[in-house]
């Protein structure tokens, strides 16, 4: 027979166990006025994305923003600053100048960038524009012999409608009670399986080889916006032998579909590009940057806290992810600069390749605390969520890291936490949250999200938590385009973020006992 505790009885026992983890309102209050009347959050984003500007993994300006925010970092007064090396990534690639017009029927200046990994034009070249529409592997017949020396254009316009709400979006309080309710995993919809994965690698690996042959001129693809803004990622990755071989942009698509419509008008439009690119082979490493605030009488113990710091080169990556950066740099100024030295070690890690596949948080973390090894070379191109991988090994360090905390989802302030599917740790979050309930952080789920840098610490084992952020206008309008600069930053969500990832890592750093771990099953 099952015995069941009084409900009076339950509810002390309940209070009696987070009683340790009542939150530090005497230092909530320090942190509070540090983080709102001293901040230096905006200073901190504009010496980023302003001073150093676009961070591709693999080119120039990635090294100076390593180097730049481990100085800062310095200045704040953290200790232990330093780059560590992880690789080899691959192929270093930026790109210096993009002209790309309209010069038949009409002359007019079109809205285009760059993808990455692919090379350079050598001056000023023109061509026809011709439109293209490759969706399998026996599609690449058809264009055969047709295509040398051609613009292609490649895929379908996209119909652009009126928008029917506003894009600056910020949740309610019923969007967060559903946030809060557990999604079982077969709720859960992937974008694609592991077979559809496949084919979309042949795909690719075949369409390289075409274009290989085929030497067209250029190669156009729409940006997949409207407004005039459009997203620019790569066109190949920088993985040797997979880059696009001739030179390839993105274009917003109010000027790419006025190509395609005069195609199909017959009126044989020609365009002209001038590109110049850079490819950088002589270091395959690529660097975090890392610094801490030392503990006291636990400090062979740690707190992580993280963003990452490459983006795209559209834009001057502010919202993805200069916005996580520069909220993190702030939570740990604050921390410092209110001069109370915590029982942990607080430590921060700014990522870098985390746009290629979480590379530079996942390389730490084999360095550090253990890994999965790839049973096959090839998966390393599969996405992340559908690799196979081999047993975990875990290395000593791993049980000395109390919890890593995350910010990459825009400029939106917090709006709670994900609590992983990690129910003990559930509790523990209620409480730091309750005193910030006034500042808009008041959700904990159990749900798992995923596509960013605490998932490298949760598969070994490390409870790794990113927080819920309001999109603002994050996915619909900034997120991997062109417009992605420091103007779509919110000051006020900055600091209230910033204030928020400081409370929760002081009190991680100075609770009794490591947060508690979900079971780790290492086969």
């Amino acid at each position: 027979m099952i015995k069941r505790l009084p409900l009076a009885v339950a509810a002390l026992f309940a209070v009696s166990l987070l009683a340790a983890d009542a939150p530090d309102l005497t230092m909530q209050t320090r942190i509070r006025q540090e983080g709102f009347h001293n901040s230096k959050v905006m200073e901190t984003a504009s010496g980023l994305m302003d001073g150093v500007g676009a961070r591709l993994t693999g080119s120039p300006n990635m090294k100076r923003a390593n180097e730049w925010t481990m100085k800062r970092l310095q200045d704040f007064g953290l200790t232990n600053a330093h780059l560590e090396s992880w690789g080899p990534f691959g192929r270093g690639w930026s790109y210096e100048s993009s002209n790309v017009r309209l010069v038949s029927p009409d002359v007019a200046e079109l809205a285009a960038l760059p993808l990455a990994w692919t090379p350079g034009t050598n001056g000023p070249v023109r061509g026809k524009a011709v439109k293209v529409k490759i969706e399998t592997v026996a599609d690449l017949e058809k264009y055969k012999g047709k295509l040398a020396g051609k613009v292609v254009m490649l895929g379908d316009p996209r119909e652009l409608k009126p928008h029917e709400k506003a894009e600056f979006e910020r949740y309610d309080e019923a969007a967060l009670q559903k946030l809060g309710l557990y999604e079982l995993p077969t709720q859960r919809q992937g974008r694609f399986t592991r077979e559809e994965a496949v084919k979309r690698r042949q795909l690719f690996v075949e369409r390289l080889k075409f274009f290989a042959e085929e030497k067209p001129l250029a190669i156009v693809v729409s940006g997949n916006g409207d407004f005039g803004n459009f997203h620019v990622q790569s066109a190949g990755s920088q993985r040797p032998n997979e880059q696009y071989p001739v030179p390839s942009v993105s274009m917003t698509d109010e000027h790419y579909d006025r190509i395609v419509r005069l195609i199909d008008a017959g009126k044989e439009p020609e365009v002209e590009l001038d590109i110049k690119t850079t490819y950088y082979d002589s270091d395959p490493n690529q660097y975090n940057t890392v610094a801490e605030i030392a503990g006291t009488d636990k400090k062979d113990e740690v707190v992580m806290i993280g963003a990452h710091l490459d983006s795209w080169h559209g834009g001057t990556g502010a919202t993805d992810n200069g916005a996580g950066v520069a909220a993190t740099m702030e939570a740990v100024r604050i921390l410092e600069a209110i001069g109370i030295a915590p029982r942990r070690t607080i430590r921060i890690a700014l990522w870098s390749g985390e746009e290629e596949g979480l590379l530079g948080s996942r390389a730490y973390v084999a360095q550090h605390f253990g890994s999965r090894p790839l049973l096959k070379p090839e998966e390393a191109a599969m996405p992340l969520t559908l690799q196979k991988r081999g047993p975990l090994a875990l290395k000593p360090e791993q049980a000395k890291v109390s919890a890593y905390f995350n910010l990459d989802n825009g400029t939106g302030k917090i709006r709670g936490v994900y609590a992983q599917e990690n129910a003990a740790a559930a509790p523990l979050f209620e409480a730091w949250l309750a005193p910030l309930h006034d500042l808009g952080a008041t959700t904990v789920t159990m749900r798992n999200t995923g596509s960013t840098d605490h998932v490298s610490f949760d598969e070994v084992g490390i409870p790794g938590f990113q927080f819920i952020q309001d999109d603002v206008e994050y996915f619909q309008r900034t997120h991997h385009t062109n417009y992605d600069t420091y103007e779509r930053l919110q000051r006020d969500d900055l600091m209230q973020a910033a204030v928020v990832m400081a409370t929760f890592v002081w009190e991680a750093a100075n609770r009794p006992e490591l947060l508690p771990r979900k079971p780790l099953t290492k086969e």
